[in-house]
C-alpha cells in the first residue's frame, strides 16, 4: 500500500509540472470601500477558494496576489457586518478589480460550499445546509468541536459528560453521519457512542453541514449527511502570520490555549500549531461534581505545500490525544484534572496529501491520506488496557472536474478506503476486521439564470471481513452493493426568493460492531451483540425548501421527508444480563422520519439582529406497537433565539463589538423507544445565555480579540434526551435518576493576532 501512494504521489507531481508549463503568471490587484461612507477598509478578507489562496487589505484598503493561474476562477470577498461577494472572474483578461462592499444585518451570504456537486454557491445548493463561519466558531463558548456546531438548526448532539460529544443530523447519528476534515472523512472507532470525534476544534476555520443523503459525493455512511470542518486560511505571498488564543470555562475549570505559525514565502507554504486544554469533572445543582468528566486535550498539526499558477500541493501531519474519564454514575464535592479509573486515551494519527491541478481549463483533484487510531480503555489499571483498538485507514478520493461554462458544470471521479482493525487488548467487543471501499460517481449542474438545476449518480461497494477470535467470534465476510444518486432544483421566483427541491438515495452498509459486537464496553455500561444478517440500509428523502431575503429580515423553511429501508437500532433485551450487565441488540426494520427547520432573522432597526429557528423530527418505526414505534435516540423540538446589538462597527481603536442574549427551549420528548425501559420522556427545559465580544485595533491594525460569555445562567438542573448520562443509576441524595448536564458557566476567550 504504501508503494501505491508514492507511486501515485510522484505521478501527481508530474501532472503538475506539466500543467505549469500551460499556464501563465496571473496578478489580481484593487481595493476595497465601504459603499455607503467610500471609506476604505482593512482587514477585508479576498479568497480563491478553488486555489485555496487568498489575502486581506492593508490600512488603505489595497490588496495584491500575484502566482495565480491565468483561467476561471470563483472570488469570493468577505468582512464582518458586510455582504458576501461571490463572483466569477476570467484571471486571463483581468487584472484589477475594485470591490464595493454595503453593510449586511439580515442577507443570505452567498458563500462558496462544497456541495454535492463540488464547489458552488450556496444560495444555488437545493440540499438544505448551514454555514458556521469563524467569527461564530470563535465567539462560541465550547468544550468540543461538535459543541460548538450544536445549536445550528437541525443539529443536535449525542453527549457523554463534557469532553465527548457525536454529531446527530435530522435524527440521525454515528455512521449515518460522515465528518470530513483536512478534505477527508475521519476514521476513529466512530460507531461507538462514548467516542468523540478526534479534532482539535483550534485548528478549524469554519464548518459546512449538509443535511439529507450525502452518499452521491461520500458513499456510505453519509445517510444522514455530512459535516465538512474547513482548516485556516493560509497566509498571503510574502506573508507570516499567526495567533495566540486562551480560553477559560468557570464551572469545569477548563483551560486552554493554542498556538499557531503560518507563512508564505515564494509560493511555498507552511503551517504549524500546538493546542492544549485540560478540565476537571463539571457540576450542576443536582449532582455537584459528576466524577469522571474531566479530560485532557493535545493537539498537533504541520502543513507544508506548494501554491504555484499549476494549482497547489498540501501535505498536512496531525496528531491528536485525549484523555476521558468515565462517568458511571458517581458524585462528589470535590475535583481533580488527573485521571481516575475508568478512563480512556486515545491517539489519532494522520497523514494528508491533497492536490490540486489545473489541465488545461479543467481541475484534477487528487487526496490520498493515512489515518490511525488507537483507543485504549483502563478499568483495573493506570498501566495496562483492558480493550484496546487498532484501527488503520488508507483514504483515496481521485476527481476531475471539466471546463466551467456559464450554465454547466460537469464533475466525476473514484473514491474509498482500506482499513485494518486489530485488537490489542485483553478484552474485547467487537473483532479484528479488514474492510476496502470503492466508488464512482458523476455529477453535473446547470444555471439557466433563474432556475439551477444540478444531481448525478454513484456506485459504491463495500467488502468486510471479520477474522475468527477463540470461541467468541467467528470468521465471516459479507460485501454490500449500493447505487445512490440526488436530483434537485433551485428556481429564483425574484431576486429576494427563492424554492428548493431535492430527491436523493442514501445507503449505509452496517458496521462491525452491528455485525459481531459480542462483549461489555465500560464506557456504555452495556453489553452489545451484533447480528451476522443485517441487511445494508437505503433511503429516499425528498426535501423541499424556500427562503426569502431582504434589507430588515431573513426567513428559510425547510422541509423534508426521510424513508429508511432496514434502519438498524439496538433495544435492550427484557431482563438478560451479561456479565452484570444489561444486554443490548442490535435489530433492524423500516422507519420513517419528517420534519424540517424554520428560522427568521429580523432587523427592525441597524445593526440589531433578532434570530429565531426552531427545528423538529418525528422518527418513527413502521408497523410495530405504542412501545417500540418511536426511534431511539431522537431529538426532542427545539427553539432558539438569539437578540444581538451590534454597538460598533469599523471602530478606530475598537471593533465589531457587540452584546448578545441567547436562549434554548427543549420540548417534552414523549416520543421515546420504551421497549424494557430502553428510553424515558424527557421534560422540557429553558436555558439563557449572555454574550459579548470586540476586536481591538491599533493604527487600523486587529491586535487581539475577546469574547465574554455565560451558559445556562439560571443555573437550571436539566438532562438532555440525547444524554448518555440520563439513564445512570439513582443519585441518592435526591432521588433523582441518572447525571444531569451542566450547570452554570462564564466563559472567556482572548485571540492575539501575530504579523511578521
Amino acid at each position: 500500500m504504501n508503494r501505491i501512494s508514492l507511486v501515485l504521489l510522484m505521478m501527481l507531481v508530474c501532472t503538475g509540472v506539466m500543467a505549469d508549463s500551460l499556464t501563465g503568471d496571473g496578478s489580481l490587484s484593487g481595493k476595497v470601500t465601504d459603499k455607503r461612507s467610500g471609506e476604505a477598509l482593512a482587514g477585508v478578507t479576498i479568497y480563491f477558494p478553488s486555489l485555496s489562496t487568498g489575502t486581506v487589505t492593508d490600512i488603505d484598503g489595497n490588496y495584491t496576489i500575484s502566482n495565480l493561474p491565468n483561467k476561471k476562477v470563483d472570488i469570493q470577498v468577505s468582512y464582518v457586518g458586510h455582504k458576501t461577494i461571490v463572483k466569477t472572474i476570467d484571471l486571463s483578461t483581468t487584472n484589477k478589480l475594485d470591490f464595493s462592499l454595503e453593510e449586511s444585518d439580515a442577507q443570505i451570504n452567498e458563500v462558496v460550499v462544497t456541495g454535492l456537486t463540488g464547489k458552488s454557491l450556496a444560495k444555488d445548493s437545493p440540499t438544505p445546509l448551514s454555514v458556521v463561519s469563524s467569527a461564530m466558531l470563535r465567539s462560541t463558548a465550547s468544550s468540543n468541536i461538535i459543541d460548538a456546531i450544536s445549536l445550528q438548526p437541525g443539529i443536535s448532539q449525542v453527549t457523554t459528560g463534557g469532553g465527548i460529544s457525536k454529531p446527530v443530523i435530522r435524527g440521525l447519528g454515528f455512521n449515518r453521519v460522515v465528518v470530513v476534515n483536512d478534505g477527508v472523512r475521519q476514521e476513529g472507532n466512530q460507531w461507538g457512542s462514548e467516542h468523540g470525534v478526534e479534532i482539535d476544534p483550534q485548528s478549524i476555520s469554519s464548518a459546512e453541514i449538509l443535511k439529507g443523503p450525502a452518499s452521491l459525493m461520500y458513499g456510505s455512511d453519509a445517510m444522514a449527511g455530512v459535516i465538512i470542518f474547513h482548516d485556516e486560511v493560509l497566509p498571503p505571498l510574502g506573508k507570516v502570520q499567526g495567533n495566540v488564543s486562551s480560553e477559560y470555562q468557570t464551572n469545569n475549570g477548563l483551560f486552554g490555549y493554542s498556538v499557531n505559525m503560518k507563512g508564505n514565502n515564494k509560493g511555498i507554504v507552511w503551517s504549524g500549531r500546538w493546542s492544549d486544554k485540560m478540565a476537571h469533572a463539571y457540576k450542576n445543582s443536582s449532582d455537584q461534581y459528576v466524577l469522571g468528566s474531566q479530560y485532557r486535550e493535545r493537539a498537533a498539526q504541520g502543513l507544508v505545500g506548494l501554491n504555484r499558477k499549476w494549482g497547489y500541493s498540501h501535505l498536512t501531519l496531525s496528531y491528536y490525544h485525549i484523555t476521558p474519564g468515565i462517568v458511571e454514575g458517581e458524585r462528589g464535592y470535590s475535583h481533580s484534572y488527573g485521571k481516575s479509573l475508568p478512563f480512556q486515551q486515545v491517539h489519532h494519527y494522520k497523514a494528508v496529501s491533497n492536490n490540486t491541478f489545473f489541465i488545461g481549463d479543467g481541475t484534477l483533484q487528487a487526496i490520498v491520506a493515512y489515518q490511525q487510531n488507537r483507543r485504549q480503555e483502563y478499568e483495573e489499571s493506570p498501566k495496562e488496557p483492558g480493550l484496546d483498538f487498532m484501527l488503520h485507514t488508507v483514504n483515496y478520493d481521485l476527481r476531475y472536474k471539466l471546463p466551467v461554462t456559464s450554465q454547466l458544470n460537469i464533475a466525476a471521479g473514484t473514491g474509498g478506503m482500506w482499513q485494518r482493525s486489530l485488537n490489542k487488548g485483553d478484552e474485547y467487543l467487537i473483532p479484528a476486521y479488514q474492510l476496502f471501499d470503492i466508488g464512482g460517481f458523476g455529477t453535473v449542474s446547470y444555471n439557466t439564470g433563474r432556475l439551477s438545476l444540478s444531481g448525478g449518480i454513484r456506485v459504491d461497494n463495500r467488502h468486510l471481513h471479520s477474522f475468527a477470535l477463540d470461541d467468541k467470534f467467528s470468521k465471516f465476510s459479507r460485501s454490500f452493493t449500493g447505487v445512490t444518486g440526488s436530483l434537485g432544483a433551485v428556481y429564483a421566483i425574484n431576486d429576494n426568493m427563492n424554492l428548493r427541491l431535492n430527491v436523493a438515495r442514501g445507503f449505509r452498509a452496517p458496521n462491525l460492531s452491528e455485525l459481531a459486537s459480542n462483549g461489555v464496553h465500560e464506557g456504555t455500561v452495556e453489553y452489545g451483540l451484533g447480528s451476522h444478517d443485517l441487511h445494508p440500509e437505503y433511503s429516499w428523502q425528498t426535501d423541499l425548501g424556500w427562503d426569502f431575503t431582504s434589507p430588515v429580515l431573513t426567513a428559510q423553511l425547510s422541509l423534508f421527508a426521510n424513508f429508511i429501508d432496514n434502519y438498524i437500532f439496538t433495544h435492550k433485551l427484557d431482563g438478560v444480563k451479561t456479565g452484570g450487565y444489561d444486554t443490548y441488540q442490535y435489530t433492524q426494520g423500516d422507519a420513517r422520519l419528517l420534519g424540517g427547520e424554520a428560522s427568521i432573522d429580523w432587523h427592525p432597526v441597524e445593526r440589531l439582529h433578532f434570530a429565531n429557528s426552531f427545528s423538529y423530527v418525528n422518527s418513527v418505526q413502521l408497523h410495530q406497537s405504542r412501545d417500540a414505534k418511536y426511534l431511539p435516540l431522537t431529538p426532542a423540538p427545539r427553539w432558539t433565539s438569539d437578540l444581538r446589538y451590534d454597538l460598533v462597527r469599523d471602530g478606530r481603536t475598537i471593533n465589531n463589538t457587540y452584546v448578545a442574549l441567547q436562549m434554548e427551549c427543549d420540548l417534552r420528548q414523549n416520543h421515546f423507544y420504551a421497549v424494557n425501559g430502553t428510553e424515558t420522556a424527557t421534560p422540557s427545559y429553558t436555558l439563557w445565555g449572555a454574550s459579548a465580544g470586540t476586536d481591538f485595533r491599533v493604527h487600523g491594525k486587529k491586535v487581539a480579540s475577546l469574547f465574554l460569555s455565560c451558559n445556562n445562567i439560571f443555573d437550571k438542573a436539566y438532562q438532555s434526551h440525547l444524554s448518555r448520562l440520563k439513564y445512570l443509576d439513582v443519585n441518592p441524595a435526591n432521588g433523582r435518576r441518572g447525571i444531569f448536564n451542566m450547570g452554570r458557566n462564564f466563559s472567556i476567550k482572548l485571540q492575539v493576532p501575530v504579523e511578521i
